[in-house]
């Protein structure tokens, strides 16, 4: 192996130390870091003073590892996540004296719930079979937004974030509306966007916002990917996504209130590890980047959206026609029919289509006025309704089957459809055009009978010389044929005996069938989960809340493991995605059923009035058994 030559140092006249005979220098040490030992210290750090509704980070941290941590009761705030461990190792070296620590910490993420001085006690880990107690926590709750003291700070560094904690102008979801004073019925895009100054690996909506008084339609549940892109606000940067939007419709005028939209974001936040410096250039600079650097620290923090305040007018009433049934937007209208003339009792079409953007959804049949010779049959109703970023848009069309029944020159008139128009804030009426029907004579025509629209028993005559006479197949057989010695005697006589044979087959392999208890546990999976459910509902009825999270986690989890022969201790959600994904259960039921399981476990620690939440994850959970259920035949 060959060395190249040291360069000397033109300002100090000493040779500079190669990287690679630094490397052996370290080598050298390393049996100095195993015999290495210090001090063992167990500590607690959290914000002194939050405002109800924050949440902080209580932080245990010691300086050797360690095992056995057992925390605190922590009855004065609630437990949003952890604990989460984490460890880094420093090193120091001075005067050739190298010297290594290590750092253990155990993290929760915890919320404020009422105002006070509480106290935390202190947590206690071991340390090589021996016991150590951290300090306790006093943390002063106040009402509104707290400011954090400045303390312990370093380098002008007093008014950044403290670390691991996210701030309300880091992360935030805001609503907006494109219109706050529409027309009852119009239509309305609200858009949710995310704002971030930091990176999220993942975020879940757990309480979809209240739009009572709306009719809703989701405008990108068919969107693969969301829509991102950078937004400055007060000079500060943001990374946007539109993670949810919804075209709206206002089904009663007055003002209107969209509740906020609820979502847990997991954070990725900078945690720097905790050491020492060196004062040398070279070391701190080499470790800083390659061993002791930044690491990346997942955070849980729950946001809301904030309220939109909808301000619906009335439809005007002057000039309102009797006919007009509530469709609101800009729409056109056409119609047509598959043939102008035909024989009676031969079929025809005849199609009305309105095409528009608006509330296409709710709109109603047109009113035809039929001649009583054709005997008409309900519409077929075809939608071709697009929703995109810009709204609901597309065409409805009613297919009416018609059968003349007699000969003849008849004219369908035009039908009507009414709506307002929103650009132009009147009403406009659009006709459909007139068709002149030839019906030539069919076979057996004359003097056949119509049906009515609505009730084929009512018949109508056309002619008066003929009745209705008895049709059908007569009940006849030949003279002198007796039931003793023929082919269905004898039926009768063997039946009783295959169908006993039948009977004892089919026992014998229900007794097998019994026998085996997978099976069994898996055919009554769905019985035993409704049955928690309703037991659960009747919790949800009294007030009951423990009792009511535990029964419908149960039915959750117990209806996979008796569906699928998992053991209770086997289960979690990666087995739960894992067996459902292996009986090719669509994918987004399976993202609903673990969603449920991390909505009832999440809920029973959450703050607040549950009872919205109670009745939103009693029929979640009722609907994705059931799913899953349709889904498994």
């Amino acid at each position: 192996m060959k060395y190249k030559k040291t360069i000397p140092d033109t300002l100090t006249g000493k040779k500079k130390m190669r990287p690679i005979r630094i490397w052996l220098f370290l080598l050298l040490l390393m049996p100095a870091f195993a015999g290495f030992s210090q001090k063992v210290e167990f500590r607690a750090s959290a914000s002194e003073v939050v405002a109800v509704g924050d949440q902080f980070r209580l932080i245990y941290t010691v300086n050797a590892q360690a095992t056995g941590f057992t925390a605190p009761v922590l009855k004065d705030f609630s437990v949003l996540g952890g604990p989460s461990q984490s460890s880094s190792t420093s090193m120091q070296i001075i005067n050739n004296q190298v010297t290594r620590s290590v750092e253990y910490s155990f993290t929760y993420v915890l919320q404020a719930g009422n105002e006070g001085t509480f106290t935390i006690g202190p947590a206690s880990v071991n340390v090589d079979g021996k016991s150590y107690k951290s300090n306790p926590v006093t943390i002063k709750v106040v009402k509104g937004s707290a400011t954090q003291p400045a303390s312990g700070n370093q380098g002008g560094q007093g008014n950044q974030q403290p670390a691991g904690e996210i701030g309300p102008r880091d992360l935030f979801v805001k609503a907006s509306a494109s219109k706050s004073n529409p027309y009852q019925g119009e239509q309305v895009i609200v858009t949710y966007k995310i704002y971030t100054r930091v990176p999220v690996s993942e975020y879940s909506v757990t309480k979809a916002p209240g739009m009572s008084g709306f009719w809703t339609q989701d405008l990108l549940k068919d969107s693969k990917n969301l829509n991102q892109y950078r937004e400055t606000i007060d000079g500060q940067e943001y990374v946007v996504a539109e993670i949810k939007k919804d075209a709206i419709f206002a089904q009663k005028s007055g003002k209107l209130t969209i509740e906020p939209l609820e979502m847990d974001v997991i954070a990725q936040i900078k945690r720097k590890a905790s050491r020492g410096r060196t004062n040398d250039p070279f070391f701190d600079n080499f470790f800083d980047d390659n061993f002791f650097g930044n690491t990346l620290q997942n955070v849980k923090k729950t946001i809301l959206s904030n309220k939109l305040s909808i301000d619906v007018k009335p439809l005007p009433t002057q000039g309102k026609p009797n006919d007009f049934s509530g469709a609101v937007g800009n729409f056109s209208l056409a119609s047509s029919t598959d043939r102008t003339e035909l024989k009676a009792n031969d079929a025809m079409s005849l199609k009305f289509t309105i095409t528009g953007k608006g509330n296409i959804k709710l709109i109603e049949k047109p009113d035809f006025n039929f001649p009583t010779d054709f005997e008409v049959y309900d519409p077929r109703v075809t939608d071709n309704i697009s929703t995109s970023a810009s709204g609901v848009s597309g065409s409805r069309t009613f297919e009416y089957l018609i059968i003349p029944r007699n000969p003849g020159n008849f004219t369908i008139k035009p039908a009507r459809f009414t709506y307002f128009d929103i650009n132009a804030g009147v009403y406009k009426t659009l006709d459909s055009k007139e068709f002149k029907i030839t019906v030539a004579r069919g076979d057996g025509s004359d003097g056949t009978f119509s049906a009515g629209e609505t009730n084929k028993e009512d018949f109508k005559y056309i002619g008066s010389d003929i009745r209705f006479i008895k049709t059908g197949k007569l009940n006849l057989r030949p003279v002198n044929t007796f039931l003793f010695g023929s082919p269905l005697f004898i039926l009768i006589f063997i039946a009783p005996l295959v169908l006993f044979i039948l009977f004892l087959i089919i026992w014998k392999n229900e007794l097998k069938k019994r026998g085996n208890q997978a099976l069994m546990r898996n055919r009554k999976a769905t019985g035993v989960a409704r049955k928690r459910l309703k037991l659960a509902e009747k919790y949800l009825k009294q007030g009951k809340q423990e009792a009511f999270w535990a029964e419908t986690s149960n039915a959750l989890w117990g209806y996979m493991s008796d569906k699928f022969n998992i053991p209770r201790s086997a289960l979690s959600m990666d087995s739960v995605n894992d067996a459902l994904s292996n009986k090719n259960v669509n994918e987004e039921l399976i993202k609903q059923f673990i969603s449920a399981l991390n909505n009832c476990e999440f809920a029973r620690f959450a703050p607040g009035n549950k009872s919205q939440l109670m009745d939103e994850l009693y029929s979640q959970a009722l609907d994705v058994i059931t799913r899953t259920e349709q889904e498994l035949r």
